[in-house]
């Protein structure tokens, strides 16, 4: 920072030229294109899709607007929109609405570059503070995003008539910045209207005052489709003055959304245990969501956040350890009685249709994980192959699991039952070849011998009567 000017005239004698936000922000989007790098790291499925979108509506200039359903990473790529930024700009020290020093806007910077001249102080902003973020709800006004007059300041003896008076607003103080308004459609129709004259012509006027201010910045929104009924709607006028409008979605197949939870769930955990998740749970925790996206009973123009594949996952490796400590074993492995708990962390994320009985939430979850349990197990095994299990179960044998059964227990049962152990055994080693190897291989095949009894049970081969912490699979 020590070497960068600090007054207006070394500013000219560096070369600096004023460049527009939009440009700047085409200008790095090209460099990042032309070198390969990502343009929202972090951010999976939309490379192919959404990603192009916002592409071309940055190299054309576009305000954007991103529409799509909760928990699609909005607002995540739009505060990562910041990395298309110049790493610092100068402005006016003291500016309120970072005063390009070349081109000042304000009353403030204008009179301090008239009285000083080329001695004018300069400072540097970052490109985080460039970046300002409003969530729209029904009682913002259009002083907080535009401004107002301020009268404290009034009262300290400035006229009403000069613009020493006013306050910007956020909109103001993102000039040659970003400025994001959150959830649009939940801000009254007349503060919607009050954008107009900032998306077309680029400028504002706070309470009659003559003076314009035209701001260089690039305005992006977020919103859930319109015909979602609990909310608001865009007015027309308003949509009609944003230059592109992006849709975003949920992950496309099963494979993208677990690389999204693993990502994002919390599984560093600690305590003196080790938990694993094998990737058949990883996939039945994933493809519960997805059949809830699909299911009649869902609202789907509320949409099933990426939020419960994440809490769930989290929730399922939580009960593993719940259990582990328990059995007073210092390894575990998820399984499929982990489900049964996971109605905590699903609950909230699906939100059901009118038509649907309270209280049906749990009941509903608990159905579809039965589901995706069937699916992942039909992707890999035909219950026929499992013959010997059922003949077991018909001759009036039991298999009992749960929170409190140690995984010795799950072998020893495992074991009794003709040619089922070896199944197992050989089962684990191809799903799991690295966790069937080391630590974790008991562990692994109590998990995997669950899954075969559980969708052998979806598939009506075998009964199952869950009790309090246990189930047990027979006739």
């Amino acid at each position: 920072m020590s070497d960068r000017p600090r007054t207006l005239g070394q500013l000219r004698e560096s070369g600096y030229r004023c460049v527009s936000v939009k440009d700047e922000m085409r200008r790095n989007l090209l460099a990042k294109l032309r070198a390969g790098e990502p343009m929202f790291p972090g951010i999976l499925g939309y490379e192919e899709t959404v990603e192009p979108q916002i592409a071309n509506a940055i190299l054309s200039r576009h305000d954007m607007l991103f529409l799509g359903l909760r928990g699609q990473g909005k607002t995540r790529m739009l505060r990562m929109l910041t990395g298309l930024l110049d790493d610092v700009v100068p402005v006016v020290e003291g500016s309120e609405i970072n005063d390009d020093p070349l081109q000042p806007l304000s009353k403030f910077a204008r009179d301090l570059v008239a009285e000083k001249g080329d001695d004018t102080p300069v400072a540097w902003v970052g490109r985080d503070e460039r970046y300002h973020e409003k969530l729209a709800t029904p009682d913002v006004t259009i002083a907080d995003l535009v401004g107002e007059i301020d009268l404290v300041k009034h009262a300290e003896g400035r006229l009403l008539a000069s613009e020493d008076v006013m306050h910007f607003g956020l909109i103001p103080r993102s000039h040659r910045g970003i400025f994001c308004m959150n959830e649009l459609p939940d801000l009254s129709p007349k503060i919607q209207v009050g954008l107009f004259n900032v998306l077309e012509e680029r400028d504002v006027q706070i309470r009659g005052f003559t003076v314009r201010l035209p701001l260089d910045l690039c305005m992006v929104f977020s919103a859930n489709p319109e015909d979602y009924t609990n909310r608001g709607r865009i007015v027309t006028p308003l949509k009609d003055r944003i230059g592109s409008v992006v849709r975003t979605h949920y992950p496309i197949d099963r494979e993208t959304g677990i690389r999204i939870v693993e990502e994002n769930s919390w599984t560093d955990r600690d305590g003196g245990l080790t938990v694993a998740m094998p990737g058949f749970m990883k996939e039945i925790v994933e493809e519960t969501s997805r059949l809830a996206r699909t299911s009649p009973h869902v609202n789907q123009a509320s949409g099933v956040s990426v939020r419960m594949s994440i809490a769930n996952y989290e929730n399922v490796l939580s009960n593993a350890e719940r259990r582990t400590v328990l059995a007073g074993e210092e390894i575990g492995v998820t399984r499929i009685s982990d489900l049964a708990y996971v109605s905590a962390s699903a609950r909230g994320k699906m939100e059901l249709n009118m038509t649907e009985e309270p209280g049906q939430e749990d009941e509903l979850f608990d159905r579809m994980a039965a589901e995706a349990v069937k699916n992942v197990f039909d992707q890999r095994f035909k219950a026929k192959q499992f013959r010997n299990v059922v003949e077991w179960i018909d001759n009036g044998n039991a298999l009992v699991v749960g929170d409190r059964v140690k995984t010795g227990a799950y072998l020893e049962h495992i074991s009794a039952i003709p040619g089922f152990g070896q199944q197992v055994d050989q089962i684990a080693a191809d799903l799991e070849p690295e966790l069937a190897e080391g630590v974790f291989a008991d562990a692994l095949r109590a998990s995997v011998a669950e899954f075969l009894l559980e969708g052998l049970y979806t598939h009506n081969r075998i009964g199952k009567k869950p009790t309090s912490g246990q189930t047990t699979y027979g006739l």
